[in-house]
């Protein structure tokens, strides 16, 4: 009996590592596939973030490969990578999910990568809080696209956040309203251990783990290309 119960323990052990070791992988490969979000967008003549709003951004959040499905459709979910400005340069990325919401009309499309630039302190406490809903506690707009946002629009003063999709090679403002953001907790415990929050990791008060780096640089190289189109 006890033979049996030592190999129910060690088996019970080796499959809790195999599980860790997994979501550790996924968590590297969110980050990694967000840095190449960022990359291609900022990559694309004519066609990415402008200047202006990278210039304001407080925090940047990516969604990659985000799986929705229906014609004016609410998202199936998502899992994404955030980064805010900090006393130090860009803090550590926190993971968050997000989930349901109004997207407009992409129909027929499956996989759909999504950037949200926070632009104003207002926006970023809502990042920092538990939970939010886009466009009933933050709100948010299409935003523009091209080497520079045009002076006549009110993007900057309006909207707290503004939102971004690019699917099957096409990169626009995408409309989204009543979209859940909220932590990731299992990611977050993953990479950061149980005793990090969402806000000490975004606020800075966490350094940046090794996997980050792929991520953080795309950020501040988007930044850079923003700058220099």
């Amino acid at each position: 009996m006890k033979k049996i119960m030592l190999t129910l323990a060690l088996a019970s052990l080796a499959s809790m590592s195999a599980i860790a070791e997994q979501d550790k992988h996924d968590t590297t490969d969110r980050l990694n596939m967000a840095a190449t979000v960022l990359h291609e967008v900022m990559s694309a003549p004519d066609k990415g973030i402008p200047e202006e709003v990278m210039d304001h951004a407080k925090c940047i959040a990516v969604v990659p490969h985000m799986v929705k499905g229906g014609f004016v459709f609410g998202a199936e979910g998502g899992r994404g990578v955030a980064t805010c400005r900090a006393e130090h340069g860009w803090s550590a990325p926190a993971f968050f999910a997000i989930t349901g919401g109004s997207w407009g009309l992409q129909i027929g499309v499956e996989g759909v990568d999504l950037v949200m630039i926070i632009q104003n302190d207002q926006g970023m406490k809502h990042l920092l809080a538990s939970k939010f809903q886009i466009g009933a506690d933050a709100s948010a707009a299409a935003g523009p696209v091209g080497r520079h946002a045009s002076a006549d629009t009110d993007w900057k003063m309006n909207a707290e956040i503004l939102t971004y999709s690019r699917a099957k090679g096409v990169f626009a403002g995408l409309t989204l309203s009543g979209a859940d953001v909220r932590p990731d907790k299992d990611s977050m415990d993953t990479v950061y251990g149980p005793d990090a929050t969402f806000r000490s990791v975004l606020t800075g008060a966490v350094p940046p783990p090794p996997q980050a780096h792929a991520f953080l640089s795309a950020v501040h190289v988007a930044r850079v290309q923003s700058a220099s189109r």
